[in-house]
Formats: structure tokens, C-alpha cells, sequence
């Protein structure tokens, strides 16, 4: 009896052991294609659906940044940062030869490495609008301030140092955000879910390329000073003429001769215009009041037939 017992513990051991083996080759021996398919379920129903509301977190707190400013927590701290500033100059010279003063800029453009944005010529003036590395603007300043006499001097600086790490911050932090657009977008499933994101990264890259624009023309503005220079000519003055004998009494026939030919236009007005108009009225006249008498035979006629 005992060695029943024993005998059946150990075929149902023996059972279980076996059992628990042929779960585990199962397992191990299940195609790739199965095991592949259960972990792109699981991924999808645990990475995908907490993607899109992180991007869309992330998306939403950059439109909220711009929308307030885009002011930073770092941008508070530009102490020790270098300043960035925007020089600009106002400059009238008076010179005595305005050929000789355009040989001078065009040397100290050369000399600088500036350069001309626009330049305007007139008779006795030139006009100037020059662009000048902001390292050597003082410098050239003073060289350019020494080709004749100061008329008018003024300059202007504004600071745009947190303008300028602000917008550089918002574009680093743009591209950032982009590439991890584009990185869910490799793991975008559904035509839709790719539709957004592609959407959010078209949206993305106008914004980027809109600030790098604002970017590099504050940076030009910055690395170049621009110098207004307005050059004058010398001041022309004109000898007085004192008038001659004879210009004189050339002046008194024309003058004479002026008012001959006022009188004959008034003659020839009241010939044209005069003459018929005195024909008219006598014309009148006669119709009224002379042998047709018009208004006498009127005046019998009314006066009859009161009486």
C-alpha cells in the first residue's frame, strides 16, 4: 500500500515537471513573427499614446513662451554677459573740394572694411550711408571727422542685449523641440498620429527660419555701425552787377515798349468786343422805342382797355 502512494506522488511530480517544461520550450519556440507583433501592441499602447500629449505639452509651453515674450529665466541674468549694441552716427562736413573729399571715403572704406549702403550726389552735396565694423566705428570717426569743417555731429547706441539672447535661446530651443518631433515621428502608426506630427514640424520650421531671419539682421546691425555722413560743398556767392547807362535805357524802351502793346490790346478788345455790342443795343433800341416802337404800341394797347 505504502509503496502505492509513493509510486503515485512520484508519476504526479514527474506530470507536473514535465508539464511546466514543454510551457517553457513553447514559449521559447513561438515564431519571431508573434513575439514581434505582441511587443509592437504593447508599444503602441503604452509609448504612442503618451507621445502625442507630450508633444503637444511641449509644443504648447513654446507658442505660450512667445505669446508673453519670450523672455527667459536666463535672459535676467545678462550682467556679465557682452552687450550687445546697435551704433549709429549723424555727420555734416563742409569741405572745399567735394571731388577730393569722395577720394578720402572711398580710402577710408577701403582702410575699414566698411562699406557703402547707398550714396546720393547733387551739385554742391553728397550723401553717404556707410556701414563700419563696430570695433573700428570710433576710429573712423575720427578720421573721417578731420576732411573738413563739422557741421553737425550725433550718435545714437541702442542696447539690444536681451533681444538678442532671446531671440538666439528661442531658436536653440526650436530646434530642439524639433528634433524631437522628427523622433516621434520615426515612431509614428497611424496616418494620423504621422499627419500631426508632420504638421507640427512644417509649423516648427517656419517659425525657425522666421527668428533666424531676426537673428541675423540684428547681428548685421550689431557687428556693423552705420554712419550717416553728409558732405557740403564750399558756399558759392555771386559778385553784385551794377547796372550800366546803357542797360538802363534798354530797360526804359522795353518797359515803353510794354505799355504800347498793353494799349493796342486794349484797343483791339474794344474794337472785337465794343462795336457789335454797341450795334446790338442800337439795334434794340430801335425796335423798342424807335419806328417799330414795340413797348409804345404795348403801352397804347394796355391804356385802351382800362378806359
Amino acid at each position: 500500500m505504502k509503496k502505492r502512494v509513493i509510486l503515485g506522488v512520484a508519476l504526479v511530480m514527474v506530470f507536473l515537471v514535465f508539464g511546466c517544461s514543454k510551457s517553457t520550450l513553447d514559449l521559447a519556440e513561438a515564431p519571431a513573427e508573434r513575439q514581434l507583433a505582441r511587443t509592437s501592441v504593447a508599444r503602441s499602447a503604452v509609448v504612442m499614446p503618451q507621445a502625442a500629449p507630450m508633444t503637444a505639452i511641449m509644443y504648447d509651453s513654446i507658442q505660450t513662451e512667445e505669446r508673453s515674450g519670450g523672455a527667459s529665466s536666463d535672459a535676467a541674468n545678462l550682467i556679465n554677459t557682452e552687450r550687445k549694441l546697435i551704433k549709429r552716427a549723424f555727420v555734416t562736413i563742409r569741405v572745399e573740394n567735394l571731388n577730393m573729399a569722395d577720394a578720402s571715403i572711398t580710402e577710408l572704406i577701403n582702410k575699414y572694411g566698411a562699406y557703402a549702403a547707398s550714396t546720393e550726389a547733387e551739385e554742391n552735396s553728397r550723401f553717404y550711408s556707410l556701414r563700419v565694423p563696430a570695433s573700428l566705428y570710433d576710429i573712423f570717426l575720427t578720421e573721417m571727422s578731420g576732411m573738413g569743417r563739422l557741421i553737425r555731429r550725433s550718435e545714437s547706441t541702442e542696447d539690444v542685449t536681451l533681444r538678442y539672447y532671446d531671440l538666439e535661446g528661442r531658436l536653440e530651443m526650436k530646434r530642439e523641440l524639433l528634433r524631437t518631433f522628427q523622433a516621434y515621428l520615426i515612431r509614428a502608426r497611424t496616418i494620423e498620429e504621422i499627419l500631426s506630427v508632420e504638421t507640427r514640424i512644417a509649423e516648427l520650421q517656419n517659425d525657425i527660419d522666421r527668428t533666424g531671419t531676426q537673428l541675423r539682421h540684428l547681428a548685421n546691425m550689431v557687428d556693423y555701425a552705420t554712419v550717416d555722413l553728409n558732405l557740403l560743398g564750399p558756399i558759392i556767392t555771386s559778385p553784385i552787377m551794377s547796372t550800366t547807362l546803357g542797360e538802363r535805357i534798354k530797360q526804359l524802351f522795353g518797359n515803353f515798349g510794354s505799355f504800347l502793346s498793353t494799349i493796342a490790346v486794349i484797343i483791339v478788345g474794344i474794337v472785337i468786343y465794343g462795336i457789335p455790342l454797341l450795334v446790338l443795343l442800337a439795334l434794340l433800341f430801335w425796335v423798342l422805342f424807335g419806328r417799330i416802337g414795340l413797348m409804345k404800341k404795348l403801352w397804347m394797347l394796355v391804356t385802351k382797355k382800362q378806359e
